[in-house]
């Protein structure tokens, strides 16, 4: 209870000035994922609200940032196209299913992340190797950095143009001057967030200088939008009578639901992780799966378009001095309170304040040192670094991440294929001997079988496990196909210095094997391991 109770009331001050400077970032982006998705920019601005309250209150990890993000927003698009066409098809026409879809699929997405938490399977985020994790912050760094450039444009005519002459100059040097505020305010004091320092001086200049620029209100504006202004999110309870419309379309929404769920999932637990290096502290993947799963049903009730964790609004958040929950909390409450009441004074801020603060977040986010050490790292881990910056570019991070683990399971597992040794000695008895060395699994079969002759090998074989470790299924069958071919040629063969979990596997493949396993040999190692587990209990 101190815990939590330290979690909100631990630092105050940079919480709250910290939590008020994510909720300006949060609200272009929300905005901007809404239209990537097709849907109505105060359905992402109640997402990032919704899940954003949620995941500060009872997320895995304090200082974490949540909202409606582009990786979910990509996903979305063909399940809401789709809807939108079968309900002009109805008898009765209904417009904008394929929003009421969408609510339905986050009750899905959101049941598929807390059966996730309560799984555990949020733990599996530590099997991501370094090369993967450098990849993915160096991808999204490159991916943060071209979502901005789209910025530098202006409406002309109802057309998009790339902005020239005075207003660029304009553009850069507001863009230039936030980045300077962010660069040396922190060598002054580090009592105020730069970044909401930036924002304000910026805007202030704009406003009262009477600056013609790109602003939040404009850019709502050029996609289509009315403004901010909205009331609180209501309960959906029309989605409840649309699962008719559902008939043979089961499939899309289910589909979609997995799909945004991992999407959900990695793309969290990867800033997890992230925010976890940076603040050298630890947080809860499986609570944080719970919370993120809890927070997709509340906006598939209540009228949001879901998401999950926001790495560069986490970094903007833990580099402002934003540590505790507290921090999450007043983002939420901040952008809610925008839409209800200070819409007419968000929508002035400058785009070019934005944009100087999210360039701010691609350079630290970006591991630079990944240039120092490319030649220094094996070449395959090099090769996975670069491979997963270019496919979360490319593609999409969850689908990078998922490639990178890939490749380095499979770079793992054929440096240890060839790592299997067998040492052969005789007994003075003529007993032949093979000492076997390395792991034995799927990779490194072949191997192990290649070495041995059981037609040529004299009558009584012992073959010692004591280096190796028989680590799957793939490996218990090539030991039993192995010595069933010594005993078929009449053959003694003994297996020797075994791990426990490897003789039950041998015995339920083939109960006869029990002959051939040695079982009083006096093992050290396995009393060893067995006292320190024991010792552990």
């Amino acid at each position: 209870m101190r815990k939590i109770f330290n979690n909100f009331t631990g630092n105050p001050k940079n919480d709250v000035l910290s939590g008020l400077t994510v909720a300006l970032a949060l609200v272009p982006e929300a905005v901007a994922f809404a239209f990537v998705a097709g849907i109505d920019p105060l359905v992402g601005l109640y997402g990032a609200f919704m899940m954003g309250i949620v995941t500060a209150l009872f997320g895995g990890r304090p200082g974490m940032i949540s909202g409606a993000t582009g990786a979910m927003a990509v996903v979305m698009v063909h399940m809401i196209q789709q809807g939108n066409i079968v309900g002009m098809e109805l008898a009765n026409p209904i417009e904008n299913l394929g929003l009421q879809w969408l609510f339905i699929t986050l009750l899905f997405v959101g049941a598929i992340q807390i059966l996730a938490g309560i799984l555990k399977l949020g733990k599996f985020v530590r099997l991501i190797p370094h090369p993967v994790m450098m990849g993915f912050v160096n991808g999204l760094a490159i991916v943060i950095f071209l979502s901005q450039i789209g910025l530098f444009k202006e409406s002309v005519d109802g057309v998009q143009q790339w902005l020239t002459g005075k207003n660029l100059l304009i553009m850069l040097v507001l863009v230039g001057l936030t980045m300077g505020i962010m660069f040396g305010l922190p060598k002054i004091t580090k009592k105020v967030p730069a970044a909401l320092t930036a924002i304000i001086v910026v805007a202030c200049i704009t406003i009262f200088g009477n600056i013609d620029v790109s602003t939040v209100g404009s850019f709502i504006k050029d996609g289509g939008g009315e403004g901010l202004q909205g009331g609180l999110p209501t309960f959906q309870s029309q989605i409840f009578g649309l699962f008719d419309t559902l008939k043979g379309h089961w499939s899309l929404i289910l589909s979609t639901a997995f799909l945004l769920a991992a999407v959900g999932l990695i793309e969290s637990l990867m800033t997890l992780n992230l925010v976890d290096d940076i603040t050298e502290s630890r947080g809860s993947g499986n609570r944080e799966c719970v919370a993120q799963g809890s927070a997709n049903i509340l906006n598939g009730l209540f009228g949001g378009m879901g998401g999950c964790a926001m790495i560069g609004q986490s970094i903007i958040n833990v580099n402002s001095g934003g540590r505790g929950r507290l921090s999450g909390v007043v983002a939420a409450i901040a952008l809610l309170c925008f839409v209800l009441f200070g819409a007419p004074l968000i929508e002035q801020i400058p785009i070019a304040a934005l944009v100087g603060v999210m360039f701010m977040v691609v350079i630290g986010t970006f591991a630079w040192s990944s240039f120092r050490i490319i030649n220094k790292i094996p070449k395959a881990d090099a090769i996975v670094l670069i491979a997963v910056s270019a496919i979360t570019v490319w593609q999409d991070l969850a689908i990078a991440v998922i490639a990178g683990v890939i490749m380095s399971a499979l770079v793992f597992s054929w440096n240890n294929a060839t790592m299997i040794r067998a040492r052969k000695r005789i007994k003075e008895d003529g007993t032949k001997v093979y000492e076997i060395w390395g792991p034995l699994f799927f990779g490194s079969v072949q191997n192990f079988n290649s070495k041995f002759d059981p037609k040529t090998d004299p009558e009584n074989v012992e073959i010692d496990f004591i280096e190796s470790r028989v680590s799957d299924h793939s490996g218990v069958e090539a030991v039993t196909v192995l010595a069933e071919k010594y005993l078929e040629l009449g053959k003694n063969i003994k297996l020797i210095h075994l791990s426990p979990e490897c003789k039950v596997l041998l015995l339920k493949a083939d109960p006869n094997l029990e002959n051939v396993i040695e079982e009083s040999i006096d093992d050290p190692r396995y009393h060893i391991a067995t006292d320190l587990l024991d010792s552990e209990v």
